[in-house]
């Protein structure tokens, strides 16, 4: 393949995803898999897989869910990987080929919310993990999901949502906006004004972000309002302390793909003697281990009714 090829060449998706994600530390990338494996395979229950079935991962990305999907059933099982980042798809592909799975999967560059190329009423199960989120017409691919599904169907999905992460964005917003004039507070300034690079900060824009204009809650009307019965969800929440081992990481990684690093937000928005200060506040912190993360993910399965 030609280096200079669209297809070879990195987009957001496969940056966030293979590089950013994990801040390019190899120990991270071990660390971060770790972590989310578990998600994948709550997902792969929730789907209810037999032998010989057709699914259609939605938003493949590395081919996470699909390849632990093809180890779980065996070679009876046949796998649509479906992405809008051709690079995440050359990248998928080149695991099964490392793999020998590729003659059971079929590469499909396309949106969720139009998967053009899988006809109607052809696959078994519908899965996605971190996909909808950055869908801005969740209908649209609930809608299509609904689609591709033979009756009796099933999705069986995992989301993140990100609504408490921008809550706290807007409530560092509003709690500098009333620090009298002249304050010398410079802690909550510098972590609104990180916090806000990475999520939106104002009822406005929270409205406006596919990341943030929905709950938990929405994805099971979503659901209903795509003619889907034998909905069942899960909310979980995970507090634990955050999983960063460096200075390095804390700065090179983001927490999604529309997030920009720390270590860019404090070059471009931050002086020179304001990021020293950020640093000598904020460095002892982390080496210490003293920041925890909050993840929030929405589990949930719906089935296609036989007609």
């Amino acid at each position: 393949m030609n280096n200079n090829s669209p297809e070879s060449r990195s987009d957001l998706w496969s940056d966030w995803l293979l590089h950013t994600r994990h801040a390019g530390d190899p120990e991270q990338e071990r660390a971060v898999r770790a972590a989310i494996e578990p998600y994948a395979d709550r997902v792969i229950n929730g789907a209810r897989l037999a032998l010989g079935m057709v699914m259609a991962d939605i938003g493949a990305g590395d081919g996470l869910v699909a390849f632990r999907a093809i180890d779980r059933i065996g070679a009876s099982l046949r796998v649509l990987l479906t992405d809008i980042s051709v690079p995440l798809l050359r990248h998928a592909e080149a695991l099964a080929i490392q793999h020998d799975v590729h003659e059971q999967c079929t590469f499909l560059n396309c949106s969720a919310e139009a998967l053009t190329g899988i006809e109607d009423a052809s696959v078994d199960v519908v899965t996605t993990r971190a996909v909808l989120a950055y869908v801005p017409d969740k209908m649209a691919a609930l809608r299509e999901f609904h689609r591709i599904l033979k009756p009796g169907g099933r999705f069986s999905i995992a989301e993140p949502i990100f609504r408490d992460d921008a809550f706290e964005a807007s409530s560092l917003k509003i709690m500098v906006d009333s620090l009298p004039a002249g304050s010398e507070d410079r802690f909550f300034p510098f972590l609104h004004r990180w916090k806000a690079a990475q999520f939106p900060d104002t009822e406005e824009k929270i409205a406006r972000s596919p990341i943030t204009n929905f709950g938990e809650r929405d994805l099971v009307r979503f659901a209903l309002d795509a003619g889907f019965a034998e909905i069942h969800l899960e909310f979980h929440i995970d507090v634990r302390p955050a999983m960063v081992p460096s200075w390095d990481v804390f700065l090179g990684h983001s927490p999604h793909p529309w997030a920009p690093p720390l270590s860019v937000i404090l070059a471009e928005q931050f002086t020179v003697e304001e990021r020293q200060w950020f640093e000598h506040i904020f460095r002892p912190r982390v080496e210490a281990r003293q920041f925890v993360s909050a993840e929030r993910v929405a589990y949930l399965t719906a089935q296609k009714a036989v007609a």
